[in-house]
């Protein structure tokens, strides 16, 4: 034993000494008479208690030998997720070579020197043993297994961690898939080393997947959507195949394929139609091949929610004529949209504007004075229209509220009309910035990279960017050539306002010519707070519905749509966010965010809320609060079954409704374990990199031993550990005094 603060001889007799003398002293005339057994014991008990706490106030210190000379504990984490099932590891499955690695190479090296204990990494950490590793995890959290095994030997001696897996994370923030890059960086830091053996093949795997589904906004009446499919064949060649798509289950359309090279992704697009009364479940597929290693990414789902309620719109108008009427009646008729009107008339004798209201009889009474006064009645609507309205129109809060109704409540706005961009009427008001472009002539440069010089011809005409040419808004045909042609055959504008460049992040969908020479935006869009925005620069636009054939819905479709685009997006006060793509089994989290109706959160609102399966049944979810003053709450839950789920949700402040809610979110869409199921080696290195260690891949397991023992420390420094601090350091003062008071108490002393 050492101690940290040295002892002297000379002290350690001095010290001796006085607690002889002090133990003597106390039991030389005792109030009881004590026979020589019972002097002696208490003597005894004293001596050692003040002996103990003299040498404790020394810091005893007791001197271990180094690491690297005793057993060290190794942990061997085994990936027992689905991917390991396939059969790339020399004419092995992945997990039949992992278990032959670890029986004949990995543990006999290193029990010669460490202590090994076995786990199997899949939905968790669990103890294994050799004899029963089986693949059928349906997901697998290596960072996290990484940071749980350290958590789970804290304080104890680790030589290192070995990690056996494909390098398929698929756990919370990790990578979608076999192949993704997962979330080593996150994990790493303070602890052992990491030894990772990679199993699997790289590349060499013949496999055709389904790499991603997604469904575009609804465009034409609302009657279809684009429904874009992205898919690879890896180790066919140029070989053909058949790529299917369902709805619901039902065969709706069939392409045969054939990629540009082997390993090449191939990018469709089906224009499809949803179920407007009901959630329609979209799933593209390709026929299983026989030579296929992972038929299980054949298929990707996505689920195409209900319109649900109708949109409702409010349109300022400058003045009536002919844009405003076809306009409007445009709008009317599409059954997704509910259309308030506010004409300006002129002055009355007074000289204060009159309008014309139509309306719904509970909103009419808001809009008597043209534009909403308090933003409840503002925020009641998903978008506005402002047509031909001059800017000093408006007063400044009038304006600054409707800059808050789409930054804030996630509305949208379109501005349009000459009267509206005259003399820069909305530069330098709360409306500039939220609009998609610059309240000036200066064009500097605008998109003449992106146009040949022969695609701007006469001037007024409509020219689609090549990012309109994909755009819901500008989509008014079922393809996109067909769409070029007829924006093609549409009369020239009467005119139209020069604007300037688009905003950073802005989109320009079309332009047109100027009679001198020069270009300008005529349709652009942004995202812009919580909603969007669109300016139309364009005088006269009911020129494309009145100088065309009378079948021709050009005019209708680009209105509608451009409604449908800046209102699909704004929430209700009470909204329902579901995750994107969950997985049977999955822990899910569902939030609701609720909010009045001038959309300011409520953080004291009550949550009743139902989980409808696919089954039918029902249970009850109970939302928790998150957040301080924030409205979100949120409830977990687990969906076992895959298929299509409600979420319903009320929620009430002091027994008030703030509104209601329904969300449907489809559990199985993919699967993220077979998601390009290569071995991913890249995942394996930064995982063994970040943490001091190394990777080996499977030919190279039995190094991995070698590379434990030099990573630990053989000549290391003794380990001093103190003794004063321990727990049974103090458990001994306890039981040295209690003994000899409680011996006291029984011989007649106090």
């Amino acid at each position: 034993m050492h101690f940290a603060y040295s002892l002297p001889w000379w002290l350690a007799i001095v010290l001796a000494a006085a607690i002889g003398a002090a133990a003597y002293l106390e039991y030389r005339r005792p109030l009881s008479p004590l026979t020589r057994a019972q002097r002696g014991v208490l003597l005894g008990l004293r001596v050692l208690a003040l002996t103990a706490l003299v040498l404790f106030l020394f810091r005893p210190i007791v001197v271990l030998p180094p690491l690297g000379s005793r057993d060290a504990i190794v942990p061997v984490l085994v990936d027992v997720s689905r991917s390991m099932r396939v059969s790339d590891a020399d004419g092995l499955s992945r997990i039949a070579r992992a278990t032959a690695l670890l029986q004949t190479e990995v543990l006999p090296a290193l029990s010669s020197h460490f202590t090994t204990e076995l786990y199997a990494v899949g939905d968790g950490l669990t103890p294994a043993t050799i004899d029963h590793m089986n693949a059928d995890a349906r997901r697998t959290d290596l960072a996290g297994a990484v940071a749980a095994v350290r958590e789970r030997y804290r304080g104890q001696r680790i030589a290192g961690v070995v990690v056996v897996s494909d390098g398929g994370d698929t756990g919370a923030g990790g990578a979608s898939g076999a192949g993704g890059a997962g979330r080593a960086g996150g994990i790493v830091g303070e602890g052992p080393p990491v030894m990772a053996i990679g199993v699997g093949s790289p590349d060499g795997l013949r496999d055709r997947e389904v790499l991603s589904v997604t469904a575009g906004d609804a465009r034409i009446d609302q009657t279809s959507i684009d429904l874009r499919v992205s898919a690879v064949s890896t180790g066919f060649g140029r070989a053909p195949f058949q790529l299917r798509v369902r709805a619901n289950g039902q065969v709706i359309d069939t392409r045969r394929l054939v990629p540009v090279a082997d390993g090449s992704p191939l990018d469709e697009t089906f224009t499809v139609s949803p179920d407007p009364a009901g959630p329609t479940v979209y799933t593209a597929e390709i026929a299983p091949d026989a030579a296929e290693s992972v038929p299980e990414n054949n298929a990707r789902s996505v689920l195409v929610s209900p319109a649900g309620r109708k949109r409702h719109l409010l349109v300022i108008a400058g003045a009536p004529g002919f844009e405003h009427g076809f306009m409007t009646r445009a709008w009317s008729a599409d059954p997704g949209l509910d259309v308030d009107t506010v004409t300006r008339k002129g002055k009355n004798t007074d000289g204060q504007d009159t309008f014309l209201v139509q309306a719904d009889a509970g909103r009419s009474a808001a809009l008597t004075s043209g534009v909403p006064s308090r933003r409840d009645q503002l925020y009641v609507y998903d978008a506005v229209i402002v047509a031909n309205v001059e800017g000093d129109f408006f007063t400044r809060a009038q304006l600054t509220m409707v800059a808050d109704f789409v930054a804030e409540r996630g509305g949208g706005l379109l501005v349009l009309g000459g009267r509206s961009f005259a003399k820069g009427g909305l530069a330098g008001t709360p409306l500039e910035d939220v609009l998609p472009v610059e309240l000036t002539d200066r064009r500097d440069g605008l998109m003449r990279a992106s146009l040949g010089a022969g695609d701007l011809t006469a001037h007024n005409r409509l020219t689609m960017t090549p990012e309109g040419k994909t755009h819901p808004i500008m989509r008014v045909a079922a393809s996109v050539e067909e769409a070029r042609k007829r924006w093609a055959a549409l009369p020239p504008l009467a005119s139209s306002a020069a604007l300037g460049a688009p905003r950073p992040g802005a989109t320009v969908l079309a332009l047109t010519a100027a009679p001198g020479g020069g270009w300008f935006p005529l349709v652009a869009v942004q995202r812009y707070g919580q909603g969007r925005s669109m300016v139309f620069a364009g005088e006269a636009s009911w020129r494309w519905k009145m100088m065309v054939a009378s079948s021709d819905r050009t005019y209708e479709f680009f209105w509608r749509q451009a409604a449908r685009w800046l209102a699909s997006t704004a929430p209700d006060p009470v909204s329902i966010v579901v995750p994107a793509a969950p997985e049977p089994g999955e822990a899910l989290a569902v939030d609701v965010d609720a909010r009045d109706g001038t959309f300011t959160a409520v953080p004291d609102a009550e949550i009743d809320a139902t989980l409808t399966g696919p089954g039918g049944e029902t249970q009850a979810l109970t939302f928790r609060h998150t957040g301080a003053a924030g409205g979100r709450y949120t409830a977990a839950l687990r969906a076992e079954q895959p298929g299509l789920y409600r979420v319903h949700a009320e929620a009430r402040r002091n027994r008030v409704s703030l509104g209601t809610a329904d969300r449907w979110m489809y559990v199985g869409g993919t699967d993220r374990e077979f998601a390009d199921p290569r071995l991913n080696e890249g995942f394996l290195r930064r995982l063994a990199r970040d943490s001091g260690g190394r990777y080996a891949r499977a030919g190279e397991a039995s190094r991995v031993a070698s590379w434990l023992q030099a990573a630990t420390p053989q000549n290391a420094a003794p380990e001093r550990r103190d003794l004063w601090h321990a727990p049974w350091a103090f458990a001994l003062i306890v039981v040295l005094l209690s003994a000899e008071w409680i011996l006291r108490r029984r011989w007649g002393l106090r």
